[in-house]
């Protein structure tokens, strides 16, 4: 890159920078990025640049690969309903063993590895959220958030850490439950009063033709979505995904973003481009 394009990127970066540092900006982890060995650096260099560059950032991770992978070692099945995880008994001991023990804590050790400091969270610490089984319809062991209290999060931002939380809750009774990411991603979000939910994914971001990408919408107001979701345009897995983006907006939360997790750096690009990446809710 030569010193022109250096001052280039730089100078466009410059009110970007201004706009986010000293506000929260929560980042949901998951898909590809979470697989991808290129892509898990660069998304952890970008958690670490935030964070240097003064701007509140938590990391909040889901992990259904690894899920997935040790679900089949051991046998058990995995089951979705409405794009949700089935969690019987069995299947919620794996999630907790995995997402509060080995991905929280392999993330929290790659970002200490590159100098960041970072420390690992679970939703049932402190009660940070609390919830109660889904009752719509039969998901098993999967809670909705009834409350977060964000203070162990709160705590680790005033600290200089990076909070990296996993998706675990528990009810008053201290049963856990399986939380979904982009739900306590947004929960959290709205908590903490953020300024960004920022969520990665496996596509480019929610496209008018599911199976062409240069068909990618950029910006969508919320009171459009009812009418993407009944053209069709809104649909399976993303369903979720775009109610948590709506839900934060309403709530509070100035943006959320859904972006392509498989391009390195999605989340600067997002940040600090005029181009952005993914689509923009607001």
């Amino acid at each position: 890159m030569n010193e022109r394009t250096i001052a280039d990127v730089l100078t466009e970066a410059q009110p970007y920078m201004k706009k986010y540092t000293g506000k929260t900006v929560v980042v949901k982890y998951g898909g590809n990025a979470m697989v991808d060995e290129r892509l898990k650096d660069a998304v952890m260099e970008d958690i670490i640049l935030l964070n240097m560059l003064g701007i509140r950032t938590v990391l909040v991770h889901g992990g259904g690969p690894e899920i997935n992978r040790l679900l089949e070692r051991l046998g058990l099945e995995s089951r979705f309903v409405g794009g949700l995880r089935y969690t019987d008994e069995a299947t919620m001991e794996v999630v907790q063993m995995v997402l509060a023990g080995k991905i929280n804590k392999d993330l929290v050790a790659r970002l200490c590895a590159r100098n960041g400091r970072a420390i690992g969270l679970c939703g049932v610490d402190a009660g940070m959220i609390q919830c109660r089984r889904h009752t719509e319809q039969d998901l098993g062991m999967v809670g909705d958030i009834v409350r977060v209290e964000p203070f162990p999060i709160v705590q680790a931002l005033e600290s200089g850490m990076i909070p990296v939380v996993a998706t675990i809750g528990a009810d008053s009774a201290g049963h856990t439950y399986n939380i979904n990411a982009d739900t306590a991603a947004a929960a959290i979000a709205i908590a903490m009063g953020a300024c960004k939910l920022v969520s990665l994914t496996d596509i480019p971001g929610l496209l008018m033709d599911r199976n062409d990408e240069s068909t990618l919408i950029h910006e969508v107001k919320i009171s459009s979505v009812p009418k993407l979701v009944a053209a069709g345009v809104i649909s399976g897995g993303m369903l979720p995904k775009i109610a948590c983006c709506v839900d934060s907006i309403a709530k509070g939360v100035q943006e959320a973003v859904i972006i392509d997790g498989r391009k390195p750096h999605a989340i600067l690009l997002e940040m600090f481009s005029d181009q952005g990446n993914g689509t923009l809710f607001y």
